[in-house]
């Protein structure tokens, strides 16, 4: 088993690359001792932050980059999908389900919703040296 390791990907920013981080994601975390169900919870909150991190985060451009920081260290699995936009001004309420199912509302804020009930803890908005960080996952 892996006891402190980090895995550093650079992903063009574009839909579709989240498929990378979500394959490296997996074997990784089957690597360090994780189960099947978590894992595939872990797979959707990690492409649900990249394809934010893509379309609003670096606004669709193609020279930006999405960079996803995988590191498992004293038995936590964190993840950081990082981004070059500004933050998200105001966190959206969680959508209501039912009404999005009805076409009552738009799915906005549906990806954030995801994340904050596929993982353990999320921070949104925090800066690094190296952009904007779309969500941090501990696991």
């Amino acid at each position: 088993m892996l006891n402190d390791h980090t895995i550093e990907l650079i992903l063009p920013n574009a839909i579709g690359y989240e498929r990378i981080a979500m394959g490296c994601l997996a074997s990784f975390a089957q690597s360090v001792g994780f189960k099947q169900e978590r894992i595939e919870d872990l797979k959707t909150a990690v492409a649900e932050a990249c394809i934010n991190a893509v379309q609003h985060g670096n606004k669709d451009s193609p020279d930006a980059r999405v960079n996803v920081t995988m590191e498992f260290k004293d038995d936590a699995f964190n993840i950081a999908v990082m981004d070059k936009g500004d933050g998200i001004p105001e966190l959206p309420n969680d959508p209501i389900i039912e009404k999005i199912i009805d076409d009552q509302e738009p799915a906005t804020g549906f990806g954030l919703f995801l994340i904050k009930k596929l993982v353990d803890q999320v921070k949104f908005n925090e800066m690094t040296n190296q952009g904007q960080v779309q969500v941090e996952e501990c696991f």
